[in-house]
């Protein structure tokens, strides 16, 4: 077979050829040829060689799985939340505007015996005024009261036509708490949060008027304490503004009578004498006061003014 060139057969490259450099990629089989591990020495002369790894794909698509699974983890734990978290379906109720600085957080009160939210109509248990005003001053009627979007809101126009509501569950001893506001008004307008004897025998029967606003300003806020057959009477006055939220608790103990406004005590009593005989109940009012008007005041006639409730609550006594 002479003058037919021969090209010989080998199965490595020479020293010669070696360069260190990763080979061509293997088309055929998809596999990855070995690479010199040192110095570009070629398998079978000594050196350690190792294998490109041929699975990088696959951890490739591992990474891409445990994020997935991450993310999945992720947006469940988001959803869990929302359905379990205070106001969600399956949680409790929503933290109401304000609680987190109400005499019942703070002092650990524990949970109210009964709650008012002003969320829709009135229930049978709140008795709306329809009569006489304040001493025989003006009339109350029920058209003065209206709910909207969770507020109480109370009315007085300039004739003295205003209103007042009782939250027929009553008790003896006790705390109550709520969220009021006032806007600045006229001078013959007071807004009252007030306990009221059950009986209806005022005055031996007692009154307890924890939040009483008598500046048209609301700059002041006074407590009046009435007691026995002659209408004896103690007060206190604390300095806010009462035209922004507040939140208006009393608690009531064979001990002691204590006034708070968001949390803090402000009025303290622990005179015997001054307990009330029987059961009371809480009352909402807007009272007409016409010899209460400035008589240097400019304005012609008396101003409408109101009186806006978030929320009531009634703790049970205990001891």
């Amino acid at each position: 077979m002479s003058g037919d060139p021969t090209v010989p057969i080998r199965s490595e490259p020479t020293r010669s050829e070696q360069t260190g450099t990763l080979p061509a990629y293997t088309q055929e089989t998809g596999t990855l040829p070995a690479y010199t591990e040192q110095g570009g020495e070629a398998a079978g002369h000594g050196e350690v060689t190792a294998p490109i790894p041929a699975n990088a794909p696959v951890n490739r698509r591992r990474t891409v799985v445990l994020t997935a699974i991450v993310v999945v983890i992720a947006l469940i734990g988001a959803l869990v939340y929302v359905l379990v978290r205070p106001g969600g379906p399956f949680g409790g109720p929503a933290p109401l505007e304000g609680e987190d600085t109400s005499a019942g957080e703070l002092l650990n009160w524990g949970e109210p015996a009964h709650v008012e939210l002003f969320d829709g109509p009135l229930g049978p248990q709140w008795q709306l005024y329809d009569g006489e005003g304040h001493v025989g001053n003006g009339i109350r009627t029920p058209d003065a009261i209206t709910t909207e979007d969770g507020i109480l809101r109370i009315t007085g126009d300039s004739e003295g036509t205003t209103g007042g509501m009782a939250w027929d569950v009553g008790q003896m001893y006790g705390r109550w708490e709520g969220r009021v506001r006032a806007p600045v008004s006229d001078e013959t307008y007071n807004a009252l949060l007030l306990l009221w004897p059950d009986a209806e025998d005022w005055p031996e029967g007692g009154e307890y008027d924890f939040m009483e606003m008598t500046d048209p300003s609301r700059q002041r806020t006074k407590i009046f304490l009435h007691y026995t057959e002659d209408d004896l009477k103690k007060e206190g006055e604390v300095a806010i503004d009462g035209t922004e939220w507040h939140n208006w608790a009393f608690e009531w103990t064979p001990e002691r009578l204590v006034a708070y406004v968001d949390g803090k005590e402000w009025f303290r009593d622990e005179d015997r004498e001054v307990q009330a005989p029987g059961p009371m109940h809480l009352a909402i009012q807007l009272d007409w006061f016409p010899e209460q008007e400035d008589p240097f005041d400019t304005e012609d006639g008396v101003q409408e003014s109101t009186m806006e409730v978030d929320w009531v609550k009634q703790y049970a006594y205990q001891e």
